[in-house]
C-alpha cells in the first residue's frame, strides 16, 4: 500500500495562497527549497489539482534554462520534468492537455486516489487545496508536511478544508529553517 503525503508552504494563519492567489510571501530559503527537492526525489508519483498544476507547469518545465537559475533550481526542474505526475481536472477552466510525464484524470478523484493507494509502490504527494481537501475528507492522507512561514496573510486559499470529523495526528518531526519558518510533519493516527 502506498503512502499519501500532503505538504505545502503555508502562512501562520493557515493559507497556501493569499487573496488573488498571491504566493509571493512563500519564497523558500535555500535550505527549505532543498528539503522540498529531496521530498520530490523520494516521491514516486505526484497528484496535482488543476490550479497547482497550472502554476507548476507554467514555470518548472523550463526553469533550468532561465538566466540565473541556481544549481538547486536546475536540479528541481529536472526532477520535476522526469517524475510521474497526475493532474485531476473536472472544473471550469479545466486542463485539456498535459506534458512532462503526466497523465490527466477527469473522473472521480477520490476513487482514483483510493485505487492508487491500494497499489504497491513508493510514496505519493498530493498538492492543491481542493484535491487534497477531497482526499482529507475521504481519510486518504497518511502524512501532513507543513512549512509554516512567519507571516499572516489574512485570507486566501486555506491549507486545510472543512472536515466531517476529527483527524487525529502524531507529530513526527519539527525543524526550524532560516527566517523563522517552522517545518512540522504529522502522521495520521489510524
Amino acid at each position: 500500500m502506498r503512502k499519501l503525503i500532503y505538504g505545502m508552504n503555508l502562512s501562520l494563519d493557515g493559507y497556501i495562497a493569499a487573496p488573488g492567489d498571491d504566493i509571493g510571501w512563500s519564497v523558500p530559503s535555500d535550505e527549505l527549497f532543498q528539503f522540498w527537492s529531496d521530498q520530490l526525489q523520494a516521491t514516486e508519483l505526484t497528484l496535482y489539482g488543476r490550479k497547482l498544476w497550472q502554476t507548476m507547469s507554467s514555470h518548472w518545465p523550463t526553469a533550468d534554462q532561465l538566466p540565473g537559475a541556481t544549481p538547486a533550481e536546475i536540479e528541481f526542474a529536472h526532477r520535476w520534468r522526469d517524475m510521474s505526475k497526475m493532474v485531476f481536472s473536472s472544473t471550469d477552466g479545466k486542463v485539456d492537455k498535459v506534458d512532462w510525464n503526466t497523465r490527466l484524470v477527469t473522473g472521480d478523484a477520490v476513487a482514483e486516489i483510493t485505487r492508487l493507494k491500494a497499489e504497491d509502490g513508493g510514496p505519493m504527494d498530493i498538492g492543491g487545496a481542493t484535491l487534497a481537501g477531497a482526499a482529507m475528507r475521504a481519510g486518504l492522507i497518511d502524512e501532513y508536511v507543513l512549512a509554516t512561514a512567519p507571516v499572516l496573510v489574512g485570507g486566501g486559499t486555506p491549507f486545510f478544508s472543512a472536515l466531517d470529523s476529527w483527524v487525529n495526528l502524531n507529530l513526527v518531526e519539527t525543524r526550524t529553517f532560516p527566517g523563522g519558518l517552522i517545518l512540522t510533519r504529522y502522521e495520521t493516527r489510524r
